[in-house]
């Protein structure tokens, strides 16, 4: 596809289509991103992600090329976005449970083992609690309604343009990049929806740098610092599709293993509660999957935040050289 630069139509202005639209505007093509809601991000999953940058943590339970596309990811974040924070991810476990954080050490790479005294020196309130825990410098996390104001307005600084209330197909365009998630299930029919709970509460006596990984048997949770004492507390996967309220069961669970974790969570304010259905394929990995003028990018898992960067340079060196990566590029949807 080397040659002139193809004007290009974005579908979806969820993370992933405003990666696409920035990288793309910003290597010199005309782009148009259509969203099918009339405001930014009102249809969208992506406000409910927890935001965390973590490809080495996320090796529990993905494959390698997750841990490898998310260590590019996390360099594209810092060179793009000033609110990117990079101070590392803590994985702990209660005293009873140290086995799971074995298995979990065991399960990742790149972690040091901190015992409670420099786990302290990292998070003074934590190393009261935790015998121990594991540190994996270099991961990274950001506040997602920030991060996506951002990339909507430094598209529009690179010269895309926006369309909002545009549920058609585009016209006139000589490439079209679908990143419509679930929205794209009639052509890609193996997509199926995931749904993830989170509530945001505001805690002005629990202090955390970094988001934190508890684990437990039955309830486990991550709490990611926003700032101004905003916490997100998270860590359901649901098989559903429902984008509806978050149930009482999964409250219960969430605001008890933030309690577990720190009891001042007990004093929080609840600032929203809410959950998004995240679009994947049957075996959880991303997929872009190019056509004759058009181009899928989709199946992002729980990794919407974590790959989105690195998804859009593939497809930007895949216009300008016809280059591709194997483990990302697929002919067909239903491949692998």
């Amino acid at each position: 596809m080397a040659g002139a630069k193809p004007s290009i139509a974005i579908r979806g202005a969820g993370i992933v289509g405003l990666w696409q639209a920035l990288a793309l505007a910003r290597a010199g093509h005309a782009v148009t991103i259509y969203e099918r809601s009339a405001a930014p991000f009102a249809d969208a999953c992506s406000p409910y992600a927890g935001a965390m940058l973590a490809p080495r943590c996320e090796e529990e339970s993905a494959e390698a090329i997750i841990r490898e596309l998310g260590l590019r990811s996390i360099g594209l974040w810092r060179d793009t976005y000033p609110g990117t924070k990079v101070k590392g991810s803590l994985v702990v476990a209660p005293p009873r449970d140290q086995t799971l954080l074995d298995r979990f050490a065991r399960m990742t790479r790149g972690s040091e083992r901190l015992d409670a005294e420099a786990l302290k020196a990292l998070e003074p309130d934590l190393g009261e609690r935790f015998p121990s825990a594991l540190y994996y410098p270099g991961e990274a996390h950001l506040a997602p309604d920030d991060a996506l104001d951002f990339l909507l307005r430094a598209a529009k600084d690179a010269g895309a343009r926006f369309i909002f209330g545009a549920s058609e197909r585009p016209d006139g365009a000589d490439l079209i990049i679908d990143c419509r998630g679930l929205a794209a299930r009639d052509d890609l029919p193996t997509l199926r929806g995931v749904r993830g709970e989170r509530i945001v509460v505001r805690a002005r006596d629990v202090v955390l740098a970094r988001p934190v990984r508890l684990l437990h048997p039955r309830f486990p949770l991550y709490a990611v610092p926003w700032g101004n004492g905003l916490f997100m507390i998270g860590a359901t996967v649901v098989e559903s599709e429902e984008t509806g309220p978050v149930s009482v069961r999964s409250a219960l669970e969430l605001l008890s293993a933030a309690y577990a974790l720190d009891p001042a969570f007990g004093e929080a304010e609840i600032v929203k509660l809410g959950a998004g259905a995240r679009p994947a394929f049957p075996d959880n990995r991303p997929r872009i999957i190019p056509r004759k003028g058009y181009i899928y990018v989709n199946g992002l898992y729980r990794h919407g935040f974590l790959l989105a960067p690195v998804l859009a340079e593939l497809v930007a060196t895949f216009i300008a050289t016809g280059d591709t990566h194997s483990e990302v590029f697929v002919a067909d949807p239903a491949q692998r």
